[in-house]
């Protein structure tokens, strides 16, 4: 119910100009287009771990493989169609997304493994603000940053969400905040690790679907709230290993 709510949702505001933050170009996903294509061993990986999660949750059958790996490798053929050229020695500006594509997974989990209705979504959805923010991959060397900012390797996640989320931490929590000022360690590279993963292997399925949701209707600054939320749940169990 939640997927077929999201899919008229993102289709309605692609249609709209108004809520078209990017331009996308003319894409069709073609099998023929990808058969000679491969995914790197980090993205084998993830589409092993996202099968058998698929199938634990009962939401893939049979031959999922085929599926997701034509959904990844043909989201790569269609945002390498919006990326510029850089030169730099940095690992993370190689042609390649470094990492695995956790929010195109996401999706073709909450699709029931459907590829073709995965694929046409997530088109759908790059046209929104909103993409930038969940679909990490989404901005990768994008001719829709300035140059500047693709240069420095560091996503916007990182210098919007993640930095906000510190600010409102600082506020809201100050106990939190001063515990992981004490361990040296920032609340921003975990919040990055959440998000990045779509918080996979921090919450049940069913909350993951809540979070996608929750930003796609209300914002992307929901992922800030949303992240707050989760500290202040585990406010008390920080401060005890402060303690200890």
């Amino acid at each position: 119910v939640l997927a077929g709510v999201i899919e008229k949702f993102v289709s309605h505001l692609s249609e709209s100009r108004s809520d078209c933050y990017f331009s996308t170009g003319n894409y069709k996903a073609m099998d023929a287009d990808v058969k000679n294509e491969s995914l790197s061993s980090v993205q084998q990986l993830g589409v092993e771990m996202t099968v058998r999660y698929g199938k634990y949750l009962n939401l893939l059958k049979e031959h999922a493989e085929n599926g997701l790996c034509f959904v990844l490798m043909n989201c790569e053929k269609f945002l390498k169609q919006q990326q510029r050229t850089v030169e730099s020695s940095l690992c993370c500006l190689q042609e390649r997304c470094a990492g695995y594509d956790w929010f195109a997974s996401s999706v073709f989990l909450m699709m029931s493994g459907d590829g073709e209705k995965t694929l046409t979504f997530l088109q759908r959805f790059s046209r929104l603000l909103v993409s930038a923010f969940l679909w990490l991959p989404r901005l990768h060397l994008s001719m829709h940053l300035p140059i500047t900012t693709v240069e420095s390797g560091i996503h916007p996640v990182y210098f919007c969400s993640a930095h906000h989320i510190e600010m409102l931490l600082k506020a809201e929590l100050p106990l939190v905040f001063s515990a992981f000022h004490m361990s040296g360690f920032a609340p921003s590279q975990i919040c990055l690790q959440w998000i990045t993963q779509c918080f996979w292997n921090y919450m049940d399925w069913s909350e993951i679907c809540h979070y996608i949701a929750i930003c796609i209707f209300l914002g992307p600054d929901y992922q800030i709230y949303m992240c707050i939320s989760v500290f202040r749940h585990l406010q008390q169990d920080i401060l005890k290993h402060t303690e200890a």
